[in-house]
């Protein structure tokens, strides 16, 4: 058979030619519809973040905050002064037992403040449509309000009234205070009074206590060695007593040297007498006085006894009936008028041989050796005193009626206090300048209570004006039994003073305080703990 030409076999492998170049031509078209597909939408996307963007540059500008407040017709602004007076009238509402119309108004400031936050959280500025129905229901609570008489005027008489019937309650609740804080003061611990007794009881009961004191002649001997350091309490309370002279005699470097002079009343001589026989302090010698053996002390020589005698004076302190008790319960406590009070402006009569003496209240704590007090130099006045013008402390002006022409004429106003509590008396000066006798002047002048209306330390004030040199501050640090005061000034301080209320043995002391007293107390004394001490 004969072969075929070659022009007859193209027809054939064109066809297969056709289908590939289309099929290739297909996929190419494809390929182009989805390159062309992306691009359509890349900058379709740009476009929406573009507007978008736009958009929220409106927003933001147009919620400014500062303009919207500043803006006269702003319902942001509007809604915001209404919430703010609505919170004033839900106050007075209450105040009025209005309580279900106080209801309403908290009601409706929690939708405006909704309406509000809503407005912050979408970022967009309020609407009067979205806001009207809010507006208007505040509005017509406020005048609802105005019409219960919750104007801005009766809103300044009823808060002025209430906070007059405030100061009222506070100063009721003070005078209470002071005066449940004062009988809280008097009071004599059943403890202390048991330990009195008990000693009391020793004293009587065993004669040897009493020849052991009078046995001791060297002890006559040394109350009248001025070469030694004297020191002078005026108290009935023994506790009190024991531990101004243990704390004196343990931070002494010659206890020895040390004398102590006692003056109490006759209740608790024996008792005193008895306690400190029995004990020994580290070889401090102590004598016990009371002050009725002293016969010189008399009505007619004492100007506080002439008027224990006043009934004036008897009603003013004992019975609180003269002026409809509008003077203070501590003006009127009767402890004022106590000769163991009083004895510090007879100190020289008290003790006629000394020439140099420490006065001490019972109310302190001594921390350190005060032999350096003998020695300072008085620079020819009688009292050495530590100044208590600084701080919270008082000048004259505070102690003393200077609307009386006889305090004006002769007293400073401004004149630096002083403290009794620790102080050292030139018993020499104080004989030669009659120190006494212008304390009797002046305690003769007061009889009415015109010049001052309560204690020793006015009179004091008076007695000592001028005759007073100052001492360092570390030498007697005051305010424990009242206020709170610098630790370290309380660790520098020689004599720690328990001025005030809160007595350290007393259970309105003072707590952080009670420490530095405490550690002078033997709890473990078989007299204390048959008492109940702890």
């Amino acid at each position: 058979m004969r072969r075929p030409r070659p022009e007859f076999r193209r027809p054939a492998r064109r066809r297969f030619s056709n289908v590939f170049w289309l099929t290739l031509c297909g996929l190419v078209t494809l390929l182009l519809i989805v390159l062309l597909s992306r691009e359509s939408t890349q900058p379709r996307s740009r476009s929406v973040l573009s507007k978008n963007s736009y958009r929220n540059g409106k927003v933001i500008e147009g919620l400014n905050v500062t303009a919207e407040m500043l803006n006269p017709d702003s319902i942001t602004r509007q809604l915001n002064d209404q919430i703010s007076l609505a919170k004033a009238f839900v106050v007075i509402a209450k105040e009025s037992n209005n309580l279900q119309f106080a209801w309403e108004l908290s009601a409706q400031i929690r939708n405006s403040q909704i309406l509000l936050s809503n407005a912050a959280l979408r970022r967009s500025p309020l609407t009067l449509r979205e806001s009207e129905t809010a507006v208007r229901d505040m509005a017509l609570l406020l005048f609802q309000a105005q019409q219960l008489h919750y104007d801005s005027a009766t809103m300044i008489m009823r808060l002025k009234a209430r906070i007059q019937d405030l100061e009222e309650q506070m100063s009721s609740v003070t005078d209470k205070s002071n005066k449940y804080g004062q009988i809280a003061a008097e009071e004599v611990p059943k403890s202390l009074y048991c330990l009195g007794v008990r000693l009391t009881t020793e004293w009587f009961r065993h004669p040897d206590l009493q020849k052991k004191v009078s046995r001791n002649t060297q002890i006559s001997m040394k109350l009248k060695d001025n070469n030694l350091y004297h020191f002078c309490i005026f108290s009935d309370n023994i506790l009190a007593t024991s531990v101004v002279i243990n704390s004196t005699a343990s931070n002494s470097l010659n206890p020895d040297r040390v004398v102590f002079h006692l003056v109490t009343d006759e209740v608790n001589y024996a008792a005193m007498k008895a306690w400190f026989t029995m004990n020994n302090f580290r070889g401090v010698t102590v004598d016990v006085q009371k002050f009725e053996d002293f016969s010189w002390l008399n009505a007619s020589y004492v100007p506080v006894l002439k008027q224990l005698q006043d009934s004036d004076t008897q009603n003013y302190y004992f019975s609180g009936s003269n002026d409809g008790g509008k003077t203070p319960i501590k003006f009127r406590n009767p402890k004022y008028l106590s000769m163991l009070n009083h004895l510090r402006f007879y100190i020289p009569e008290v003790f006629p041989a000394l020439k140099k003496l420490v006065f001490l209240d019972d109310d302190v704590v001594v921390q350190k050796d005060l032999a350096g007090l003998f020695t300072v130099d008085l620079n020819g006045n009688v009292n050495g005193a530590v100044e208590t013008c600084m701080e919270t402390f008082h000048r004259y002006h505070k102690y003393l009626n200077y609307s009386h022409p006889l305090i004006r004429s002769h007293f400073d106003p401004d004149a630096c206090g002083w403290a009794f509590g620790m102080n050292v008396f030139d018993l020499v000066e104080w004989r030669k300048r009659n120190v006494t006798g212008i304390y009797h002047y002046w305690q003769e002048k007061n009889v009415d209570r015109t010049l001052w209306k309560l204690g020793t330390l006015p009179p004091g004030l008076l007695t000592f004006y001028g005759l007073t040199e100052p001492l360092d501050p570390n030498w007697h640090v005051l305010g424990l039994g009242y206020t709170n005061v610098d630790p370290q000034v309380i660790e520098k301080g020689a004599v720690l003073h328990f001025n005030g209320n809160s007595k350290p043995w007393l259970k309105i002391g003072i707590e952080k305080y009670k420490a530095l007293w405490e550690k002078y107390v033997d709890y473990s004394h078989p007299m204390l703990e048959r008492c109940n001490f702890h």
